[in-house]
């Protein structure tokens, strides 16, 4: 039996188990996924080996450490930066994103969307980015400090941090890319520059998904459609699993085990 896990701190309130333990159950695939709190993201190869996992995500605030184990990334990965899922094969760890399609897929549905703003500026911030602006979406960056956003600056996207943020124009789309609100009660971003952005927007989207975070009650009551992180976690988990089982099964195949987990 092949062992599968997701790495991340917190990781208790995964889906991930579930979603790919259900759909090798239901295609017959001889696998297992855990789950691994891990506290030191540079112990993430070590842990890969001395666990013998066959395939991984990885979760926050690991995504970068995540991309520095991998002995091969695909093309789009060494784009971005930043790897969300690992496969190991024959000793070498081959790293692939899959957030960033995931994310793409799940805010299809809204429509008239062209200006972005990323609250937060962190690994799943760096791969979305880049997909949305190859799509054709213009995607600006607030963050709390400066120094994660110097390579947003230096890749020509529109940043700012909470003391220098100005709105010239609309954000049609405003997305919660931290994990403010996952274990607390805090906002992604100051209330006042929420204030000034919700209003405007057409739809807002909270990475987080399973419970209603403070951004997203706070984007409801402004009368906004809101979307979690349900969506964009089972697409991401979907294209993962193309990946561990070595494309064995199609997207269709996979999502229909899949997605029963957000019913359970």
């Amino acid at each position: 039996m092949q062992l599968f896990t997701i790495f991340g701190n917190p990781v208790a309130h995964s889906k991930s188990p579930l979603m790919h333990n259900l759909t090798f159950q239901g295609l017959n695939y001889d696998g297992v996924y855990t789950r691994y709190r891990l506290e030191d993201g540079n112990e993430l190869r070590n842990k890969f080996f001395d666990l013998d996992i066959k395939g991984a995500n990885i979760t926050v605030p690991h995504k970068e450490y995540a991309f520095e184990a991998c002995d091969e990334l695909d093309v789009f990965a060494q784009k971005v930066g930043a790897v969300n899922t690992i496969v190991n094969k024959e000793g070498k760890l081959y790293g692939y994103n899959t957030d960033a399609p995931g994310f793409l897929k799940a805010i299809s549905e809204f429509e008239n969307i062209k200006r972005v703003l990323f609250l937060g500026a962190g690994g799943t911030a760096q791969s979305t980015s880049v997909i949305l602006h190859d799509a054709g979406y213009e995607v600006s960056i607030l963050n709390r400090s400066a120094g994660r956003l110097e390579r947003y600056e230096k890749e020509g996207f529109e940043t700012f941090t909470f003391e220098s943020f100005t709105m010239d124009e609309p954000f049609d789309l405003v997305v919660n890319m931290t994990s403010a609100g996952l274990e607390d009660d805090s906002l992604p971003c100051p209330l006042e520059i929420l204030e000034t952005v919700i209003p405007s927007a057409k739809a807002c989207v909270d990475v987080i998904y399973g419970k209603e975070t403070p951004f997203l009650k706070f984007t409801k009551e402004s009368g906004k459609p809101t979307k979690d992180g349900s969506d964009m976690l089972l697409y991401q988990g979907i294209i993962a699993f193309e990946y561990f089982c070595d494309h064995a099964f199609s997207f269709e195949e996979i999502k229909e085990h899949m997605q029963k987990a957000f019913i359970l």
